[in-house]
């Protein structure tokens, strides 16, 4: 079978493109940029883009499945595209799916459930990958800043794109929604501990009030819409944060890797 894979230089399409290849799957790789994917030898690599239709139609050709975003990739914005690329999807032939869900359910979503695909919603609760937002100020001066102090079940990407791997390849995952998280719910202290082990350097934490949190998501140039969001989200935790669920072990058939290896994988980011 040929997997089109979108977004495959992004957080979850990078694991899961050298996932597929290393098992002999024959993947296509869809991104913004191909001189610079730095993908496996082997995997056809296609420049495209989700909000330009007219790029996906040739990316379709020969495809029996076809991994999916519900986001711009380089904005983060919704896809305002999605119905047309579920459209091109059943018009060139693809019979499965596997679609990275966000916070909110998407017009792509509701597309595919009126469409004849099988397919597969893969949701995490929090990316492990979000501590990367940390590296710069653990490189410069060995410190973690963050107001959020409770704990999350985060989950490596790694699994994430496993578990789409097994939904694009595995009958029997059609019509499912996979909710995913890591194997411990941990506080933002405990991941900063685990970052230091893994560098070899006492990181420390700091936990920042309100105000002090605000000017932190301003200075990444955030607007005050998003700068609100992130506030609400320190002080009030999505439900079910801290909850560990089984579902990478029964997908895939291993443990979901701890952030102790998320952080070895990522020590090199974290490093002066």
């Amino acid at each position: 079978m040929r997997v089109l894979v979108t977004g495959a230089t992004g957080t979850v399409g990078r694991p899961l493109v050298n996932q597929l290849a290393s098992a002999g799957v024959s993947v296509r790789a869809l991104t913004r940029n191909p001189v610079k994917a730095s993908l496996p030898d082997g995997v056809e690599v296609v420049g495209g883009d989700l909000t330009d239709l007219s790029s996906l139609r040739g990316a379709l050709d020969g495809v029996d499945a076809v991994h999916l975003i519900t986001f711009d990739g380089e904005a983060g914005e919704v896809l305002p595209t999605g119905r047309e690329i579920v459209e091109l999807c059943v018009h060139a032939g693809v019979t499965r799916a596997s679609v990275l869900a966000g916070w909110d359910r998407s017009a792509l979503e509701d597309a595919l459930d009126s469409s004849t695909l099988s397919w597969t919603r893969i949701a995490p609760k929090e990316f492990m990958a979000n501590a990367l937002e940390w590296a710069p100020l653990v490189r410069e001066e060995g410190i973690v800043r963050t107001m959020a102090s409770w704990p999350s079940a985060v989950v490596h990407e790694a699994d994430i794109a496993a578990v789409a791997a097994v939904a694009l390849t595995q009958d029997g995952h059609g019509g499912r929604t996979y909710l995913l998280t890591g194997p411990e719910a941990l506080t933002a202290a405990q991941r900063t501990k685990l970052i230091g082990e893994a560098i070899g350097r006492h990181v420390e934490f700091v936990e920042l009030t309100e105000e002090q949190e605000r000017e932190r998501l301003r200075s990444y140039g955030y607007s005050e819409d998003y700068v609100e969001f992130g506030i609400q989200l320190a002080a009030h935790p999505p439900e079910g944060a801290a909850v560990v669920l089984p579902t990478i072990e029964q997908v895939t058939g291993h443990a979901a890797r701890t952030f102790a290896q998320w952080a070895t994988d990522h020590a090199p980011a974290f490093r002066s």
